[in-house]
């Protein structure tokens, strides 16, 4: 009998055992093992990396394709520069001091010894761009099965540039972003936009950033001792003193499509927990008051996701927020890793803290989980970010007063998004489907983020906010730790919609993606008359031909004078929307009329003892995209309102030219 229960005790503990394993949350394909050491004398890191990559696909794999950023910094002739131009803080130290950057492979073997490194070469998917190196293939003697691994080993040499965009050092501050060769995205047929199994492995651009696969990160970083380390992931141990003047800090994440860190002599370390989620803030000593904002915001935003959403899914978070010498790598996202920008400058109530931190957290949700590709559909992670910064920042702070509530002035988060987009010299200059290098005229930013949050906001107004969260939640649950292509976003919005709303849109949301997403349509409805004329009753000679009637003004029974009352409402723009319209008469009876506002105008009558006092399109502000906020309202009676109006659209317009001036300070 003891026999069997202890048998029984052996059976319920392996159980229990097996059963608290979590099971990973996405499949684990780009799995890395890398030990490196930061050297401050020659600006470099020094690298080993073990990969264990796994082949996603039916196919048969040859290659392996890896990122290589760092080139992009290697000479002027690359994409990244061809593009962008050299920077001019930079001009001087790339040409005259020779501070170009670059990231070389020294050596490369499979597990069964084979040299990989002797065939590997760099390619040019995008652009033919011979000079450019940030794309290396590597052909494999033995290719990988499908659903078969391929493990390899490569030392490699970093040179760290002076601080670009995202990435680099200044002084003796470090931050490495896109900063070890990374392995792209293998993608199997029917995988976003795959016809057959192929790498998605793009250059280093300078418009938009990276698409990468999920994987687990175990990183070792030896840096000097008085130095500490951010970085993605959680310690399993306390940093080690190596004896030598150097200290390696361990870092581990699993599930998360990259991995970054950065290292200061000068950091400040604060601490809080949120329902057991780790916060770490790491900053200057002079940013070190920022502290309660930041605590105070982000867990609020943590709140949002978890009530709308999920609890975000990792143990910690944290913050690195860079001095003034490290601005270009401010604000930016990574797996369970931001970084702000902070100016000691700026009044608590510009909220730009607030608006970056925000941000840069939805990311956490909105790239780093629902796994999108940046280089070819930025809007999918910067435009829907940027949506739900403005629904967070708004709900906390208010919609007028979410950017700016300072010495009188106010401006909120999603208007300022309207502003963005409408004051673009031209807002039909692309669609939001081009890819991130395409886009003409710097209008990158201003179609992916702003318009992008615009046509969403629309959305949920069209549809409604219950039936828009419910099509945003499914969208994140069905393809969160996957990769989601617009036209899988579309079928899932279109699938909830046509559900709720049979009769209204049971043919879905293509007509609205059609021109917001895919073209470049603007929408502008106007009221550009009211009528109110006396009916007058018939003249001539009717049934009596001695008798003559001649006409007067129409009455009713109680002896009241009858009006025939018009409205015209026209479509000054390309973009056609659903419209509604107020109708209000001199009694303060209304009439909410609703127009497929497809026809160039449309005109609604009405027969009554009263006169049409006012009318207004988009009464209840559905329609953000509408361009021309001043031309929806028409009144009957000449007043001061419409002066004040435009008073207020002045403001309105510098309030928010102080907003951009604050967030470039």
């Amino acid at each position: 009998m003891k026999y069997k229960l202890f048998l029984l005790f052996l059976l319920f503990t392996c159980l229990g055992f097996q059963s608290s394993k979590k099971a990973p949350l996405s499949a684990q394909i780009a799995n890395y093992d890398i030990r490196v050491k930061l050297d401050i004398n020659q600006k470099k890191l020094i690298a080993h990396t073990k990969l264990v990559w796994k082949n996603p696909s039916a196919d048969t794999v040859s290659d392996l394709q890896f990122h290589l950023y760092y080139n992009a910094f290697k000479n002027s002739e690359t994409t990244f520069f061809s593009e962008k131009g050299l920077p001019s803080l930079f001009k001087t130290s790339l040409k005259d001091d020779c501070n170009w950057s670059w990231v070389e492979i020294q050596n490369m073997t499979d597990k069964y010894g084979n040299n990989l490194a002797s065939n590997m070469h760099y390619i040019q998917p995008d652009d033919d761009n011979k000079s450019d190196q940030t794309v290396l293939r590597v052909p494999l003697p033995k290719p990988v099965l499908p659903n078969e691994s391929i493990e390899i080993e490569f030392d490699w040499i970093g040179k760290i540039p002076k601080t670009m965009i995202r990435t680099g050092h200044n002084m003796d501050f470090y931050f490495m972003a896109q900063w070890y060769p990374k392995v792209g995205v293998y993608e199997p047929a029917g995988m976003r936009y795959a016809e057959k199994g192929g790498w998605n492995c793009h250059q280093y651009h300078s418009s938009g950033e990276y698409y990468g696969e999920f994987g687990n990160y175990k990183v070792d970083m030896t840096v000097p001792e008085n130095y500490m380390v951010g970085s993605s992931g959680t310690q399993p141990n306390p940093p080690k003193n190596n004896g030598d003047q150097t200290t390696t800090w361990s870092f581990e994440v699993n599930d998360v499509i990259d991995f970054a860190w950065g290292a200061s002599p000068h950091f400040v370390e604060s601490k809080m927990n949120w329902k057991g989620i780790k916060i770490r803030l790491l900053t200057y000593p002079e940013h070190v008051h920022f502290k309660e904002r930041y605590f105070s915001i982000l867990p609020q935003a943590l709140e949002f996701f978890e009530d709308n959403f999920e609890r975000y899914p990792y143990p910690s978070l944290t913050i690195i927020a860079p001095p003034f010498h490290g601005l270009y790598t401010g604000g930016m996202e990574y797996p369970t890793l931001i970084t702000t920008l902070n100016s000691c400058l700026l009044p608590t109530g510009v909220r730009s803290t607030e608006i970056l931190t925000v941000h840069e957290f939805v990311h956490q949700y909105f790239q780093q989980i629902v796994g999108t590709n940046e280089m070819e559909e930025a809007w999918m992670d910067e435009g829907i970010t940027n949506f739900y910064e403005g629904v967070i920042m708004d709900k906390i702070y208010g919609e007028k007063s979410s950017t700016i509530d300072f010495m009188g002035i106010k401006a909120g988060n999603a208007e300022s998004d309207r502003v963005s987009y409408f004051n673009m010299e031209n807002p039909a200059i692309a669609p939001n489907s081009l890819n991130s290098w395409e886009f003409p005229g710097g209008s990158y930013h201003t179609i992916q983020y702003s318009k992008s949050a615009v046509w969403l906001n629309t959305l949920k107004k069209i549809v409604g906010e219950k039936t828009f969260k419910e099509a945003m939640k499914t969208y994140y649950f069905r393809w969160k730790f996957k990769h989601p292509s617009a036209k899988d976003f579309v079928n899932v919005i279109n699938e909830v919609v046509a559900k709720n709303h049979p009769e209204e849109f049971g043919d879905g949301m293509n007509w609205f993606f059609q021109q917001v997403l895919y073209g470049t349509e603007i929408c502008d409805y106007a009221i550009s008359s009211i009528s109110n004329n006396n009916k007058i009753t018939s003249s001539g000679i009717f049934d009596n031909l001695e008798e003559c009637e001649k006409s007067e003004f129409a009455k009713n029974e109680d002896d009241e004078e009858i009006f025939i009352s018009t409205v015209v409402v026209q479509r000054l723009g390309n973009m056609t929307l659903p419209m509604e319209i107020l109708v209000r008469f001199e009694d303060g009876k209304e009439f909410l009329e609703k127009w497929d506002g497809i026809a160039t105008m449309t005109t609604f009558s009405y027969e009554s003892t009263q006169k049409i006092e006012c009318a207004e399109i988009d009464p209840y502000h559905k329609i953000p995209l509408d361009k021309n906020l001043l031309n929806n309202s028409f009144t009957s009676k000449p007043n001061l309102s419409g002066v004040r109006k435009y008073v207020n659209e002045f403001l309105f317009w510098m309030q928010n030219a102080m907003e951009g001036l604050g967030m470039l300070i």
